[in-house]
């Protein structure tokens, strides 16, 4: 049954979305971070900017490099990224600590100065949160987890025309997933409906 194959049980006893139970950082990522409501500018310009780099790769390298990206990207200060440089671009590519990707590192600058011009019309929080759909219904498996919404092509469309890069419809699901927008764990785990 596909069921079965969605949830696993951890050595905790815990069921969970069965990829949350695969290491210990999807573990940990997974029942405390996962699908928990996300609100502030930082913190959400952190999940977009992890999101775009994740792209093409797995999730759990972007886990195991967060702490270097958030060395890298100034605590994910829209701020401080907004100013960066040439220089600063260079540093980045060679820091070996992140995903050294010259689009996905220009579009984290371009996205945090796009940040910044958003705090005039209400600010990256309410733009996103805009975009929660009136109801969601939890997937049984997998296979009913889609790759992209109709909301999230509205908010790659709004996030596009806010300037922002590198914020497909695919990416802003996962977004939206890993922001709780959505809750998308499967029926049968512990953290559905939290």
């Amino acid at each position: 049954m596909a069921e079965a194959a969605s949830v696993a049980v951890g050595p905790d006893g815990l069921a969970r979305c069965a990829w949350g139970d695969g290491s210990d950082d999807y573990r940990i990522y997974h029942d405390t971070e996962w699908g928990v409501p996300v609100h502030g500018e930082r913190a959400l310009y952190e999940r977009i900017t992890l999101e775009a780099f994740q792209s093409g790769l797995s999730w759990i390298t972007i886990l195991r490099k967060r702490p270097a990206f958030r060395a890298a990207f100034a605590d994910f200060d829209p701020e401080v990224v907004a100013s960066y440089g040439a220089r600063d671009v260079q540093r980045l590519m060679q820091d070996a600590g992140i995903v050294r990707n010259r689009r996905k590192i220009d579009a984290a600058i371009t996205n945090a100065q796009a940040v910044l011009r958003l705090r005039d019309g209400g600010g990256l929080d309410e733009l996103i949160w805009s975009h929660r759909p009136a109801s969601h219904r939890r997937p049984r498996d997998f296979s009913e987890t889609p790759a992209q919404t109709t909301e999230s092509v509205s908010l790659a469309k709004a996030l596009k025309k806010a300037g922002f890069a590198h914020v497909g419809p695919t990416t802003m699901y996962a977004a939206m997933q890993a922001c709780g927008l959505v809750d998308d764990h499967v029926v049968g785990c512990f953290r559905g409906g939290a």
